[in-house]
């Protein structure tokens, strides 16, 4: 099995995601690799780690969430890897819960959060975000 980071999606993927589904919760798994030094788009000087960066969207994103009616759910350090294998482990995961894939793709086009994107990018290595969802109560 290959895995590769990345920090945005291709686009089979926004188009996979932008499909309607089910008007129902999701939890996006977030798996993150930070670079060493923070590294913005806008060419900034920074000293900033790329945790650091990341750190700031953190806390920035919290709001964005909330704005769709989202919340952030679980954030921690990646201590080890207990089964499975691969090469470089990530570095964080962070688990956020959105009402619906409309929610999450009417946060990611504010542009409030937009701004706010721009510490992820900087900070960001790479990522894996992995949807998920409550099975069904039927």
């Amino acid at each position: 099995m290959e895995v590769k980071n990345a920090v945005m999606p291709n686009e089979d993927q926004i188009k996979e995601f932008s499909e309607q589904g089910e008007d129902k919760p999701i939890y996006m798994v977030n798996l993150l690799k930070f670079k060493e030094k923070a590294n913005y788009p806008d060419k900034r000087e920074t000293d900033l780690t790329g945790e650091e960066a990341y750190a700031i969207y953190a806390e920035e994103v919290a709001g964005h969430l909330e704005k769709v009616g989202g919340k952030p759910l679980f954030g921690g350090e990646v201590e080890r890897l207990m089964l499975g294998e691969v090469e470089d482990l990530w570095d964080k995961v962070a688990i956020a819960m959105y009402p619906s894939r409309k929610a999450m793709f009417q946060m990611i086009n504010d542009p409030d959060y937009i701004v706010s994107a721009q510490h992820r990018v900087a900070g960001l290595e790479g990522q894996l975000n992995i949807e998920t969802s409550l099975p069904s109560s039927d």
